[in-house]
C-alpha cells in the first residue's frame, strides 16, 4: 500500500538528532572527524511527542548499526532520493495513519546536514504539542541560522537526505524499542514510550521493552530487553541525610555504578531551631532516583537488573501528618534542634524519668523523637486538633518516605524498622515493640504509630509505585548510622565504625544482647534482619562535626569550599592551644550537656584562621576520643583500630589528627559511601543477592588507607586535658529555668 505525501504547515525546525542506519554498500570513504559537540544542545527534534504511535519500519542496517552515517551522504541528491525511496515502508496495523514530516535547516550557499524524520499517528489521537505554534524551535545540531526559504519538497519515504557541506555530528547512542529506534539523548527531554500494539507476528522482529516509565522530573527511561551492554545483579539505596538526599546503585561487589545527589533547604525559624519541609525531602529523593536511573542507563546498564532498593535516613527527625489527608501538619523537626531544652529540663523532674534509659536505651535529651512530638502536641494547634480527632500520624523520615513512595494516602505502607524505632524512646529496646509505659509517660496515646518490621524483609516495605524504577521492591530500611555499621561489614561483636557527617557517630557492635551504658553512651539497635537475631550496639553521638566546617564556610567565611578546611589546618603544626567547643546544639555523648553552647577558648593575638580551622577539626576528634574511652569502660575491651567513613574522612589531615589524638590506627576504605551501601546490603539480603554475612567479607575491602599516630602520649594527654577543661567551662550558657530563652519555646 503506497502512502501519499503529506506536507504540513509547521514552523521551521532543525534537523532531528536521529541518524539513519546505512547499508554498508552505500557508504563511501569514512568522513573526516566530526566537529566538536560542545555546541550541541537538545531540541524539539529530540523529543517525539508522547501522543504519536511509532510506525513500524524496516531499515537495513550496516554491519555497524551505530555508525550513524547518512544514506549515500557522498552521492548526488537525485541518487540519494532514489536510495531513500527504495527503502521498504511497512505497517502491521489497519488503522489510518498520517505522515508527519520535519522541515529542513539550510545555510547558504550550500545545504547543511539534515534528516527528515517521519512519525505516524492515528487520526483519532490529539494534535501533538510537538507541532504547537507557541513553541520555539532551535537546532540541536549546531544552532545554525535559518535560510529565508527553508521548505523543501517532502519525499514520501522513511526519510529525506540532503547534500552536506561537512560530515554529520557524532551519532547519538540508540536504545531499541519494539517499533522504532529512539536516540538516547531524547530521554533527557521527556519522551514517554510505550509498548507498541503493532508488534509483528514475526518473532525475529520482536523486541519489547521490559520497563518504560516517566520520572518525577518528566524524563523517560527505557531498559531494553537483551540489548543492554552490561548485565549483572544490582541493588540500590536511597540515602536521605540531614543536608542532602542521594540515590546510589551498587553492583554485586559493592561498587557504585550510578548516583545522584541533591541538597535541600535548611530552615532556621529561630536560634537553635532546625526544620525541613517534608515535601522537599520527598521531592529530592524522587529527583535523585530519576537522575541516577538515567545515568545508569546511559552507562550501558539495564534497569531490570536492579533487584531491590534499601532506604537509609537521618534518624530522630520527626514528621507528623493527617491520617485522612496524608498532608504534613508541621515542618519536620530535625534531630539537632534544641527548642525542647526547657521541656527536657522539665521532664527530667517527672516521676519515672529514671526508668527511661533502662527501658529504651536512651537518656532524656533534646535528641530523640519523643520530645519533639511532645513539643508539637503542646504548641502546634493543627497537631493538637488531629490528635484529638484520632487522625495524627507520626513517623521518622523513613516512615514518611516509605508511606509516599509506596502509594501515599490509602495505599502507602506505614512502617518503620527497629533501628529507627529505637531512636524514638517509644520502643522497648529488648522486645523491639512499643512499650505502654513509655507511651503513657510521654502522653502520646492515640497517636498513630508505624508498625515495626525487620530491617531486611522482602515483603514488609512494598514497592515503588511510580518513576523509572516502578515495581522494584523496597526490601531494606536502616537508620543512617546503623546502615554505616552494616556498610563497614561490622557484623561481629567488638567491631566498630565512626561516621563523620553532619554529626559524628561511633557505633560498637555488642552482639545479640543490649548493653545499657553507665558512661553516657546510647544503647541502640545495630540491625535486625528477618530470620536473624537482632544485633545491638553502643553508640556515641556527636551533634556537630561536618556542620562546624559548614559554619566556618557559610557563617564566618574562613573558607570557600568545605574541602579547604584540611589545607588550612595543615599550614600550622598545632592549634596554638586554641580549643573550640562546637556545642551549637549542646553536647551529646558522653557529656549530655544541653545548656552548653559553642565556645572558643585560648585565643591570643598570635591566633590565626589556620589555628581556628585546626581547632575545629580537633573538636570532633576530641569528642571521638571521649566516646572511645566511655566504650572501653562499658565493654571492658579497648579498640585496636577505628574504621571510618563520611565526608570529613575524605581529609587526610583530619584523619591524621584523629589518629594522633586517640593514639589508635584509623582505617579508611577507598569507597566511603558506606551508609548507602549498608542500606543496599539490607535490601540484597532480603532478595537473596547475598545469603550469608560471609558472602560480604570482601565487600569494600580493597585499597584501604591506614593512618598511624605520630604524636607521643605526653602531648596527647596535655591537649586532651585542655579539651576537658574547655568542656566544663562551656556549661551553663543557657538558663533553662527562664521562659525567655531564645533557644526554646
Amino acid at each position: 500500500m503506497r502512502l501519499a505525501p503529506a506536507i504540513l504547515a509547521a514552523p521551521p525546525i532543525a534537523a532531528p538528532c536521529l541518524p539513519l542506519l546505512t547499508p554498508a554498500s552505500t557508504l563511501g570513504a569514512p568522513p573526516p572527524p566530526p566537529p566538536p559537540p560542545s555546541s550541541r544542545s537538545l531540541c524539539c527534534c529530540c523529543t517525539p511527542p508522547t501522543s504519536l504511535r511509532p510506525l513500524r519500519t524496516t531499515i537495513y542496517p550496516s554491519s555497524d548499526p551505530t555508525s550513524g552515517h547518512l544514506l549515500g551522504h557522498n552521492k548526488p541528491l537525485s541518487t540519494q532520493r532514489q536510495l531513500v525511496s527504495s527503502l521498504p515502508l511497512t505497517r502491521s496495523s489497519t488503522s489510518s495513519l498520517r505522515l508527519l514530516s520535519l522541515r529542513y535547516l539550510l545555510r547558504p550557499p550550500t545545504l547543511t546536514h539534515s534528516v527528515g524524520l517521519i512519525k505516524a499517528r492515528s487520526r483519532s489521537s490529539r494534535r501533538s504539542p510537538f507541532f504547537s505554534k507557541s513553541r520555539s524551535y532551535h537546532s540541536c545540531a549546531e544552532r545554525l541560522p535559518l535560510a529565508t526559504d527553508p521548505l523543501h519538497p517532502v519525499v514520501p519515504s522513511v526519510a529525506n537526505t540532503l547534500p552536506i557541506s561537512h560530515p554529520p555530528p557524532p551519532p547519538t547512542p540508540l536504545l531499541y524499542s519494539s517499533s522504532t529506534i529512539i536516540p538516547q539523548a531524547s530521554f533527557a527531554m521527556g519522551i514517554s514510550a510505550s509498548k507498541s500494539s503493532n508488534a509483528s507476528s514475526n518473532p525475529n522482529n520482536r523486541r519489547s521493552f521490559r520497563r518504560v516509565s516517566t520520572m518525577a522530573n518528566g524524563t523517560a527511561i527505557a531498559s531494553a530487553n537483551g540489548k543492554a551492554k552490561k548485565r549483572g545483579t544490582f541493588t540500590a539505596a536511597i540515602d536521605q541525610g540531614t543536608t542532602s538526599s542521594r540515590f546510589l546503585i551498587f553492583d554485586g561487589s559493592g561498587n557504585p555504578c550510578a548516583s545522584h545527589q541533591v541538597e535541600f533547604e535548611q530552615l532556621y525559624p529561630h536560634s537553635g531551631w532546625i526544620e525541613h519541609d517534608p515535601y522537599e525531602l520527598l521531592k529530592s529523593v524522587n529527583t535523585c532516583i530519576g537522575r541516577a536511573a538515567e545515568q545508569f542507563v546511559e552507562r550501558g546498564y539495564c534497569l531490570e537488573d536492579i533487584k531491590a532498593i534499601g532506604i537509609t535516613n537521618q534518624r530522630e527527625t520527626t514528621v507528623v501528618w493527617d491520617t485522612e489527608t496524608g498532608k504534613p501538619l508541621y515542618n519536620a523537626i530535625v534531630w539537632p534542634d534544641t527548642r525542647t531544652s526547657r521541656l527536657v529540663h522539665e521532664l527530667k523532674k517527672r516521676d519515672g524519668a529514671e526508668k527511661l534509659t533502662e527501658l529504651c536505651g536512651l537518656p532524656l535529651s533534646t535528641y530523640p523523637s519523643s520530645v519533639k512530638l511532645v513539643w508539637m502536641l503542646r504548641h502546634v494547634p493543627k497537631v493538637q486538633e488531629a490528635h484529638k480527632a484520632g487522625r495524627l500520624s507520626f513517623g521518622t523520615v523513613d516512615t514518611w518516605l516509605l508511606y509516599n513512595l509506596t502509594g501515599g494516602l490509602g495505599k502507602g505502607r506505614f512502617v518503620t524498622d527497629p533501628t529507627n524505632a529505637s531512636r524514638t524512646m517509644f520502643c522497648n529496646i529488648r522486645t523491639l515493640e512499643y512499650d505502654d509505659f513509655l507511651l503513657d509517660w510521654f502522653g502520646i496515646k492515640g497517636v498513630n504509630l508505624p508498625e515495626i518490621v525487620p530491617s531486611s524483609d522482602p515483603d514488609a516495605y512494598g514497592e515503588l509505585v511510580e518513576g523509572p524504577l516502578k515495581g522494584i521492591k523496597i526490601a531494606g530500611c536502616l537508620g543512617d548510622q546503623s546502615a554505616a555499621l552494616v556498610g563497614q561489614c561490622a557484623f561481629n561483636p567488638g567491631m566498630a565504625k565512626n561516621t563523620y557527617g553532619t554529626g559524628c557517630f561511633l557505633l560498637y557492635n555488642t552482639g545479640n544482647e543490649p548493653v545499657i551504658s553507665k558512661n553516657g553512651l546510647l544503647t541502640t539497635v545495630g540491625f535486625a534482619f528477618k530470620g536473624h537475631k537482632p544485633v545491638y550496639a553502643l553508640e556515641g553521638s556527636i551533634a556537630v562535626a561536618g556542620s562546624a566546617v559548614k559554619f566556618l564556610r557559610d557563617n564566618l567565611g574562613l573558607i570557600k569550599h568545605s574541602h579547604e578546611i584540611g589545607e588550612l589546618a595543615a599550614k600550622v603544626s598545632d592549634s596554638g592551644n586554641v580549643i573550640f567547643v562546637t556545642a551549637f546544639s549542646g553536647l551529646f555523648a558522653p557529656y549530655w550537656i544541653d545548656d552548653a553552647r559553642g565556645t572558643i577558648f585560648g585565643m591570643t593575638q598570635y591566633t590565626t584562621k589556620e589555628h581556628i580551622a585546626r581547632a575545629t577539626i580537633e573538636a570532633t576528634c576530641f569528642q571521638t576520643r571521649a566516646i572511645l574511652d566511655a566504650m572501653e569502660r562499658d565493654s571492658g575491651t579497648a579498640l585496636q583500630a577505628l574504621a571510618v567513613d563520611g565526608g570529613m574522612s575524605n581529609s587526610d589531615v583530619c584523619m591524621q589528627i584523629q589518629a594522633d589524638i586517640m593514639g589508635l590506627e584509623v582505617d579508611r576504605p577507598q569507597m566511603r559511601e558506606t551508609t548507602a551501601l549498608g542500606a543496599a546490603i539490607a535490601a540484597g539480603f532480603a532478595t537473596n543477592v547475598w545469603k550469608e554475612f560471609e558472602d560480604l567479607k570482601m565487600i569494600n575491602r580493597e585499597d584501604r588507607t591506614t593512618f598511624k599516630p605520630t604524636t607521643d602520649e605526653e602531648t596527647r594527654e596535655r591537649l586532651y586535658t585542655l579539651w576537658k577543661r574547655a568542656v566544663e567551662r562551656s556549661r551553663g550558657w543557657l538558663n533553662n529555668d527562664r521562659a525567655d530563652n531564645s533557644d526554646t519555646e
